[in-house]
């Protein structure tokens, strides 16, 4: 397995982590809006960690980048979202 292929698995991983804490409290009873709304509040909380360490903060132009960063990682899943789905359409319309 290349790097590149050991870093996505990683990185799906710790993403599919998240995504079974989150599910995990919805179980618990949490509405999805406010378990979405936490979550991305960690996240945004932690990437001005990462970027501008525990005491730091993001200038307007630090801010700009995380939204841009965050627009692409979006775009991307709705992308793998949108072939899925349009894959599923046309197995569907095989098996009949």
């Amino acid at each position: 397995m290349s790097d590149k292929e050991t870093e996505f698995t990683e990185f799906t991983a710790v993403a599919e982590r998240f995504i079974a804490l989150a599910n995990e409290i919805k179980s618990e009873g949490k509405p999805l809006t406010l378990v979405n709304a936490a979550l991305m509040s960690a996240s945004a909380t932690y990437s001005t960690y990462v970027a501008a360490g525990n005491q730091g903060y993001l200038k307007p132009g630090g801010v700009d980048r995380l939204v841009d960063t965050y627009r692409a990682q979006l775009a991307n899943i709705q992308d793998i979202k949108r072939k899925a789905a349009e894959s599923s359409v046309k197995n569907a319309s095989k098996d009949n």
